[in-house]
């Protein structure tokens, strides 16, 4: 991390991704689906709205953020700064074609989270050098949910983008078609957390199955 004023907020476990169009083809409202993930457990959400109006957007998030309070629960905003500064997240986190993590960071001040996405080693050395709290690395394997022109990094991946982390003082977030099978490996190859969208999904109880990467994950920060 470039900038030693930056506060560092420690990441954990389950990122539980409130991906707008991907819930509402899943016949959830994304507000109801935020709450069923934090009645589950989940400490971290992550809200994608792609499509979204910029005023439809603002409203999603605030009311997510209003919801994660009492919780004690982290939101972290994708790709708009603006809206993040604006609904009160905790933090954004921005892809490699959005806003310079650097630009980001200015929007959100120094006490925000800042994420980043990244999908080779080379982009993971450029992001330890960059004012940001963590790292993402994807997609693990292959998924459906994003198309991100990159080839899976597997767990080796995961492993060379932890131990490039580890040397910046940044935590790594894994993402790309994460189960409740394959997170605990994720976690033991370094990852500080995963982020997941379509498995939370997948098996008509989203509530449910957050509860199981929860103590699955807990589990294995433990070994």
């Amino acid at each position: 991390m470039c900038d030693s004023q930056v506060v560092r907020r420690p990441l954990s476990g389950l990122c539980a991704v409130v991906d707008v169009d991907v819930a509402e083809r899943a016949g959830w409202r994304p507000i109801d689906l935020a709450t069923a993930y934090l009645a589950g457990g989940a400490r971290l959400l992550q809200l994608r709205a792609k499509t979204l109006s910029s005023g439809a957007f603002l409203d999603l998030a605030t009311h997510i953020v209003e919801l994660a309070r009492p919780a004690g629960a982290t939101v972290i905003v994708n790709d708009r700064a603006d809206i993040a500064r604006l609904s009160a997240a905790d933090g954004v986190h921005v892809g490699q074609d959005d806003l310079l993590a650097s630009a980001a960071r200015a929007i959100v001040g120094r006490e925000a989270t800042v994420g980043i996405s990244t999908h080779t080693e080379s982009q993971l050395r450029a992001a330890a050098l960059e004012p940001v709290t963590y790292m993402a690395i994807g997609p693990v394997f292959r998924t459906a949910t994003k198309a991100t022109g990159y080839a899976p990094v597997g767990v080796e991946g995961v492993r060379t983008a932890a131990a490039i982390g580890r040397k910046a003082g940044l935590e790594v977030v894994a993402i790309g078609g994460i189960t409740l099978q394959r997170a605990a490996g994720i976690i033991s190859a370094g990852a500080a957390a995963v982020a997941v969208i379509s498995d939370l999904l997948a098996h008509g109880n989203p509530e449910h199955r957050v509860r199981a990467y929860v103590r699955q994950l807990t589990e294995a920060a433990n070994v």
